[in-house]
């Protein structure tokens, strides 16, 4: 076989190398046809250097072994393995038809919010199989992305891509590859798991964001050390309108301290699907691939979506009246000069109490309330509570089974400066079972401690909208205190806090 233009050499009589179409450090990448299946498959095909070493060429064989036997939608398939009579080691892999991840980046800059969530919830995915079965990427990255003709990512490489391994970035004769997603362990030369593959994600995602990966440097040990030293540039700062939640998905998955990342892809896939539904519900559309992964949400991130976007052309009367509801709200609040500020009106179907008026509660007046822990519970989200918009949320952390109970609860409260004679407290929450109590505080500092607040009404089992009686007494602050949380639910979200009180 001739190094120097493989194109036409037919290997292990079986498989015509067609065209190159991709290369690499350690290997190229040819279109060829399997002329006894009569298909079009991808071949990669070692260089000769790295045939030359039996201990990489001992490993590809056996990591070749391994992918095959994944079986996932968003894997590209390992169809055969083997050796060329002139001593090239190949792997056969399924062919797609599209462009990668990075292309596509490059072709469009920052890509769609949504569309960005849905292609990082189908890589997770992808790892998160990969995973299971021991295997550690090692170099995820949107060039080993594929994206194919129907939109859909397929990730490709996997446990093949030879290019850090354990022994960091300074080992003798190693081709480096990019350094851009590099994990900081893994530039390090410290041991690599799954979990170095979800920091790569992370910053795949931010990429996905802003159009550009978070850090540069003259050659690449430069921008891997930026990865080891530096946090990640504030991907709101570079893009404001991704929101607090999904950025702090993207901080999380790119934390440097292990203990702080997420530990496994189901985790970061739940948070991921979470936010895509609401980055959904919030702008009432879905295109690209966002839709086809909506259908795929498990239901507590799918009941989030209204049915008009996950199955268009289907309104029924039960939907159709959902986008009533929707349509009377935004009339009701069409008149407010600024979202989160002004007299709240009744909600559509909610009758006010005779003589009562909506009480004005602007965003910078709500707080988190978390005394019994660390004195902060997802302060960034907590102006969602106040924005009138049902479909965002305040959420408390993730509590492990019993532990919000034992801790003694959490809680979120509202400022109705200078007071308000409440007759009534409206909550509403996406996630209904959970109990608590409703708090309320005179003028002056709010309290800062639990027990100098004065209830007001219990909690007995929350549901999605929740109208609790007050009696009228005047309270500058309102505290929703959460004691335990649902059944199967680890943690729970406040959408809307409203108040009404006495016309005066």
């Amino acid at each position: 076989m001739s190094v120097s233009s493989p194109v036409g050499t037919l290997l292990s009589g079986r498989y015509r190398l067609d065209a190159q179409i991709g290369t690499g450090g350690m290997s190229m990448v040819f279109r060829a046809f399997d002329t006894v299946l009569e298909r079009q498959v991808a071949i990669k095909l070692m260089h000769h250097a790295t045939d030359a070493d039996a201990d990489q060429l001992e490993r590809f064989r056996r990591e070749a072994r391994a992918v095959a036997q994944l079986n996932h939608p968003h894997v590209v398939g390992v169809i055969d393995a083997g050796e060329d009579g002139q001593g090239g080691a190949f792997i056969v892999l399924e062919y797609i038809e599209g462009e990668t991840l990075k292309d596509r980046i490059r072709r469009h800059g920052r890509l769609p919010v949504p569309e960005a969530i849905a292609y990082a919830i189908e890589i997770a995915r992808a790892l998160g199989a990969a995973h299971d079965q021991g295997i550690v990427h090692r170099d995820v990255k949107p060039q080993n992305v594929l994206i194919n003709e129907e939109g859909s990512a397929k990730v490709t490489d996997f446990g093949i891509a030879l290019t850090l391994d354990q022994e960091g970035l300074t080992a003798d004769g190693r081709v480096l590859g990019t350094t851009d997603y590099v994990s900081p362990e893994q530039a390090l030369g410290h041991p690599v798991t799954g979990q170095s593959d979800l920091y790569s994600l992370g910053v795949v995602l931010y990429e996905m964001l802003t159009g550009e990966v978070p850090f540069g440097g003259e050659n690449q040990v430069a921008v891997a050390m930026k990865h080891v030293r530096e946090a990640l540039p504030d991907v709101q700062v570079r893009r404001p309108e991704v929101s607090s939640r999904l950025a702090a998905i993207v901080d999380r998955a790119t934390a440097k301290d292990l203990e702080v990342r997420y530990a496994d892809d189901a985790e970061l896939c739940a948070d991921l699907e979470e936010v895509l539904a609401i980055e959904v519900a919030r702008s009432g559309q879905a295109t690209g691939e966002a839709t086809a992964v909506l259908r795929t949400l498990p239901p507590r991130a799918r009941r989030r979506v209204p049915q008009r976007i996950l199955h268009p052309g289907r309104l029924g009367l039960g939907a159709l009246g959902f986008v009533v509801v929707i349509v009377g709200l935004a009339v009701a609040l069409g008149g407010q000069a600024e979202r989160g500020t002004g007299t709240p009106k009744p909600r559509p179907g909610v009758a006010a109490p005779t003589g009562s008026e909506g009480v004005s509660l602007k965003q910078s007046g709500a707080r988190d309330f978390d005394p019994l822990g660390d004195d902060e519970e997802h302060r960034e989200e907590v102006k969602l509570v106040v924005d009138r918009d049902p479909n965002t949320a305040w959420s408390t952390e993730t509590y492990d089974a019993g532990a919000l109970e034992q801790k003694g609860g959490v809680g979120v409260f509202v400022d109705a400066v200078p007071a308000a004679a409440a007759v009534r407290i409206d909550i509403l929450t996406p996630t209904p079972g959970w109990r608590g109590q409703v708090y309320g505080a005179k003028p002056g500092a709010p309290p800062e401690k639990l027990e100098d607040w004065v209830p007001l009404t219990d909690i007995g089992e929350a549901r999605g909208t929740n109208e609790l009686e007050l009696d009228g007494t005047r309270y500058r602050y309102f505290l929703v205190w959460i004691e335990q949380l649902p059944p199967d639910e680890r943690s729970v979200e406040i959408s809307e806090i409203s108040l009404l009180q006495r016309r005066s």
